[in-house]
Parts: structure tokens; C-alpha cells; sequence
């Protein structure tokens, strides 16, 4: 695959599935309590905790799949199984419980240290749940892993600067214009869970 075409697809894949604009509300809630200097630390500490999580799974995929006996072809069709579900969730308006629960993260977040908030739920499951990991070994096997490191990476940057601005990017955009986002890239997800589940089915039964 094009190094070009590897990049964009890591960066669309990963965009559809952290999809911080669906997040932001999220995000507000979860620092409402904060001033803007900690709310700065938090979003930087999760952002960087999500790309440790990424960076490891990208370089260490190969050796969790001889540890664990893991099939290249299984884990493609089970990884397009979880992004289809996840988009197909996200198409309808929701969030999908694959990826988080809103509503326990929030509660589990209650009286917890700025560090812990940004730790769980923020960094892990919000930013780097079992879709994007599953993403991230599924791109990482297919391509140079490097290239899927440096999409997360720059999605990181864009997605941190989303986050801190984001009671004024919520007032513009509006609930609405928010949802078709949402549901736009739910179609994109589900998209290449389709296409990672076609390429896994033709692998495992050497069609």
C-alpha cells in the first residue's frame, strides 16, 4: 500500500472511531469542575496515554499474536466485526457500549484526582478502547507501522486542540450539525469494518 494511502486510511479509521466531536460533550462534562489550565493538563495527559497505548499495540501486535496463538485472519474479522458494530451504533445516534458507557464513565469519574479522570475513562476506553486497538494491530499488520503511529499521532494534536476549545465548538456547531458528524463517520467506520472482515474471511479460507 502507497505510504499516502496508508496514512490517510490510518487517519480516517482512527478519526471515524475516537471521533472527538461526538466526544466533546463528553469531555466538557467530565471537566466542568476545572479551571482551564487543568483542563489543558488533562486533555494533554490523555491524549498521550491513548498514543502509548497505540504506539505499543502498532510495534508489539506481532508478538501478542505468538504469545496468544492469535491468527492474523481472526483477529481482521474479529476487528471488523467490533468497528461495524461500533459505526453501526454511531449511524443510529448513539454511542456504542463496545466502545464506552457515557453515563458509567461519568459516574466512575466522580471525586476522582485530575490524573486518574484523564487516565480512565478518558485515555482508556474513551480514546484508546478495544476498537481503536483493534484498529490500530489490524492497520499496524497490514502496513508500515510507523505510518499508523504518526495518523494517530497528528489525529492526536487536532483532537487535543478540539478538546480544549470545546464549549465554543459545541456552541458553533450546534447539537445537530454535531449528529450528522457523528453519523457520518459511523458510516465510514462501519465501512472499513466491512472491508477489514472481507479481507480477514478471504484470508482464513484462501479465497
Amino acid at each position: 500500500m502507497h505510504l499516502v494511502q496508508a496514512f490517510l486510511l490510518s487517519f480516517t479509521a482512527f478519526f471515524a472511531i475516537m471521533n472527538p466531536f461526538a466526544n466533546l460533550p463528553m469531555f466538557v462534562s467530565l471537566t466542568a469542575d476545572n479551571s482551564r489550565k487543568e483542563i489543558n493538563a488533562i486533555a494533554r495527559l490523555a491524549f498521550i496515554v491513548a498514543t502509548v497505548i497505540v504506539v505499543l499495540f502498532a510495534f508489539l501486535g506481532n508478538y501478542i499474536f505468538t504469545i496468544f496463538g492469535i491468527n492474523l485472519a481472526a483477529l481482521r474479522i474479529m476487528g471488523g466485526i467490533i468497528l461495524g458494530l461500533i459505526g453501526y451504533h454511531m449511524i443510529q445516534g448513539n454511542v456504542s457500549p463496545i466502545q464506552h458507557d457515557p453515563e458509567k464513565s461519568v459516574k466512575d469519574s466522580v471525586n476522582s484526582s485530575n490524573t486518574n479522570v484523564a487516565i480512565s475513562p478518558l485515555a482508556m476506553p474513551i480514546l484508546a478502547g478495544p476498537g481503536t486497538i483493534a484498529t490500530t494491530m489490524n492497520l499496524a499488520s497490514g502496513t508500515n507501522p510507523f505510518i499508523v503511529v504518526a495518523a494517530f499521532v497528528v489525529l492526536a494534536v487536532i483532537a487535543y486542540f478540539i478538546f480544549i476549545y470545546g464549549e465554543q465548538i459545541m456552541d458553533k456547531l450546534g447539537n445537530n450539525i454535531m449528529n450528522v458528524i457523528t453519523k457520518l463517520m459511523g458510516l465510514i467506520l462501519a465501512t472499513i469494518g466491512v472491508k477489514m472482515l472481507i479481507v480477514g474471511v478471504q484470508a482464513a479460507f484462501h479465497l
